[in-house]
């Protein structure tokens, strides 16, 4: 999808940095996170938007959806969503 801006950790020399810290990154960055972690992300992503910070939004995929699934969704996402749409919150992946 021409113009879709992905960035993964290891890409940009976030490998390692613990789940606080990668989300005050994302926030900086006005990303949105997509992640495998669903056991501990949620409850920081929940924790940065109670606080009244800036959180764009988290997509949770368990490691159970198959990759082609996953990419449908959010190329899905990334079309039929407005900027801003995810601040404040946590959504799973698949959709179906």
């Amino acid at each position: 999808m021409a113009g879709l801006d992905i960035v993964r950790v290891q890409d940009v020399g976030r490998t390692g940095v613990d789940d606080p810290a990668l989300l005050a990154w994302a926030a900086f960055q006005a990303r949105v996170s997509i992640t495998h972690d669903v056991s501990t992300v949620t409850a920081y992503a929940y924790q940065r938007a109670g606080r009244g910070e800036n959180m764009p939004g988290v997509l949770e995929v368990s490691r159970s959806v198959r990759v082609a699934v996953a990419i449908e969704d959010i190329l899905l996402l990334s079309e039929c969503s407005t900027e801003g749409e995810w601040e404040g919150q946590v959504r799973y992946l698949p959709l179906r």
